[in-house]
């Protein structure tokens, strides 16, 4: 018996021994390069502006002061509002995206599908050329009517190409028998994709998922071309007028445009309020990046298929 455990160690040599303490080295490096900087948005968020303008930014913070959370939920119904319509649009988006090109990538995986290969150069064409943002901007507001619209928000960001390759890739690999075994069954094409083929592809489904919700939990760029109601204003563009705003008010302050009583009103923190920011838009999204990281790492395992 104490044969068969010592036959069972594996005797590393001491070159294996040193690459793998330089390639951990290594990693912890990357990683402390990567979580620094976040911290140091931490504690500038903490900080004075004062201490941030005389010291820099620190890895603790200076003259700690909560002045710059107190300007970002000034109005905290404000917020919570461009917090409500960001976390609809990123779960309805999610689920629809996820659904679309899901079924998509099914489709074109598919060798029996005639006009696969057409389809995919069409989908593959959009990715080298685009119409522009003119015609783009005619689209959504003449034609589909669509300004001022939760609809002009949602539709842009609906699909990708490159997510539909990720999902194209991951069905390719599920094998035939398992598709042909189904339609023995009695499964249809429906049935086949939302019990075959969706439960082995779950880590495309956790990272492409994942993509689409950053994609929506990022967007400003859309709001600022299409909503011009302040009720309908996502996160991320409120607090990117937010700061225009604050950059504003010192411009005013710096040219001396106003009066001294209307300037020290106006005197609001701008690199602690920046840090705050940062940290109130990517706090909820870092929060649920733990449920899907594990699909990051973990490769898809197809089962064999009894003969």
């Amino acid at each position: 018996m104490a044969n068969v455990k010592q036959a069972g160690k594996i005797k590393h040599g001491k070159d294996v021994i040193a690459l793998q303490v330089m390639a951990y080295t290594f990693c912890t490096l990357i990683a402390l390069f990567c979580l620094i900087p976040f911290i140091m948005v931490i504690s500038g968020s903490f900080s004075s502006e004062e201490s941030i303008i005389q010291n820099g930014f620190s890895l603790l913070p200076q003259d700690f002061s909560l002045e710059a959370y107190k300007t970002v939920f000034e109005s905290p119904m404000v917020v919570i509002r461009a917090y409500a319509v960001t976390i609809g649009l990123t779960a309805t988006g999610t689920v629809l995206g996820l659904l679309l090109q899901t079924m998509t990538a099914y489709v074109l995986s598919r060798k029996d599908f005639e006009w696969r290969n057409g389809f995919s150069f069409f989908f593959y064409f959009t990715t080298l050329f685009s119409g522009g943002l003119v015609p783009t901007y005619l689209l959504y507001t003449r034609t589909l009517k669509l300004q001022d619209s939760y609809l002009a928000l949602l539709l842009p960001l609906l699909f990708s190409v490159y997510n539909l390759l990720i999902m194209k890739s991951y069905i390719s690999a599920i094998p035939d028998s398992l598709i042909d075994a189904a339609k023995i069954d009695g499964c249809g094409e429906v049935k086949t994709l939302f019990s075959v083929v969706m439960p082995l592809i779950k880590p495309a489904l956790a990272t492409v998922g994942l993509f689409i919700a950053l994609a929506y939990w990022n967007d400003w760029y859309n709001a600022m071309l299409y909503i011009k109601s302040d009720s309908k204003y996502p996160l991320q563009y409120f607090l990117y007028q937010q700061i225009n705003n604050i950059e504003a008010y010192k411009k005013l302050i710096a040219n001396n445009s106003v009066s001294s009583s209307v300037a020290s009103a106006l005197s609001l923190p701008t690199q602690s309020l920046k840090m705050a920011l940062t940290i109130v838009v990517t706090g909820p999204i870092i929060l649920a990046f733990p449920f899907v990281q594990k699909y990051f790492v973990q490769g898809i395992t197809i089962g064999a298929v009894k003969g």
